[in-house]
């Protein structure tokens, strides 16, 4: 997939920001192209923020440009109307709401806290529903080879959303286990990829297709509401 550069797309990004309610943007001039002879810098941070859940203004986060780039690949692969091979400025903002309220979501109080071994299968089922988001997983492990994301990187990525989808499901609603009745109806929806088949051979792929939509509803839901408290700057390059 051809990169376009977060580092060239920051306009879009300070679009995003100016947008969201709440957010702050910090507009700076691009630097221009390095020389050949001067360093490469391997990784940079692209977006500073911080929010009351995260710990305020004392404690901000930082969205490297690898990540993010990888996070844009993937929204492009999910994503049926984009070119091959590309990613847009929108894969950029989607990229970024996402990482940014899974962030909150997984910084939040969970009770019952979540045991290890409970983290750590949420963080499997995160790994499933992202190659399936991705179309297979030999093009979720080329994105992270073409961002040079390393396991150990995509791991803390899963992680992430595997806490983040904990508190949804115990502090919001249930929905990490669906029940059969639930899943026959979305199937005879006709809305779901699964379409003219049957509930027993498509159950499991149609239970992590299921659960992936009511999360990203719920994430989303979530971040509509969070925004007003999140501040939010992009980081020029030097």
């Amino acid at each position: 997939m051809r990169r376009l550069g977060i580092s060239t797309t920051l306009t879009a990004l300070l679009a995003l920001a100016s947008l969201t309610g709440g957010a702050r943007a910090q507009e700076a001039p691009v630097a221009p192209p390095a020389p050949p002879s001067a360093p490469v810098a391997l990784d940079r941070v692209v977006v500073r923020w911080h929010a009351p859940e995260t710990g305020g203004v004392r404690r901000p986060q930082f969205i490297f440009e690898r990540e993010l780039a990888f996070e844009a690949r993937i929204e492009a692969l999910a994503d049926p109307d984009a070119e091959p091979g590309l990613y847009r400025d929108r894969h950029i903002r989607a990229a970024l709401d996402r990482h940014v309220a899974e962030t909150l979501l997984a910084s939040l109080p969970i009770s019952p806290a979540p045991t290890s071994a409970e983290v750590a299968q949420r963080a499997e089922a995160a790994r499933i529903s992202l190659e399936q988001r991705a179309r297979g997983r030999a093009r979720l492990l080329a994105a992270a080879a073409a961002e040079g994301v390393s396991s150990d990187e995509l791991d803390a990525m899963l992680r992430r959303q595997a806490r983040a989808s904990l508190y949804l499901d115990r502090m919001v609603a249930p929905m990490l286990e669906p029940s059969d009745f639930e899943l026959k109806i979305a199937l005879r929806s006709g809305a779901t990829p699964f379409k003219d088949q049957r509930y027993e051979d498509v159950a499991p792929a149609l239970k992590r297709w299921y659960v992936a939509q009511r999360l990203a509803q719920a994430l989303d839901a979530y971040y509509q509401n969070a925004r007003a408290r999140v501040s939010l700057s992009i980081v020029s390059a030097r």
